[in-house]
């Protein structure tokens, strides 16, 4: 479906930052509304998604237990949870 979003988990992907897990929620919202910018009217249920996708997104990661690794990822997220 959204083929743009790249894997975030280890080890695909060792190094994934605030930025990278915003722009994959980001990417999902817009092809799941089908807008790339929201119009005015629909820019504060938009925001709302990508911000909700991004907490998701964020609490899976931390929360993935990937074998052969160190435990799952503790960010600063994690103690918000």
């Amino acid at each position: 479906m959204c083929r743009s979003i790249k894997t975030l988990r280890p080890p695909t992907t060792p190094e994934v930052t605030d930025e990278d897990i915003r722009a994959a929620a980001l990417q999902y919202v817009r092809k799941v509304s089908g807008f790339r910018a929201p119009a005015a009217h629909n820019r504060e249920v938009f925001d709302q998604a990508v911000d909700a996708v991004t907490a998701a997104t964020q609490e899976l990661l931390d929360g993935l237990q990937i074998r052969g690794s160190a435990p799952a990822r503790r960010g600063p997220h994690a103690e918000t949870h």
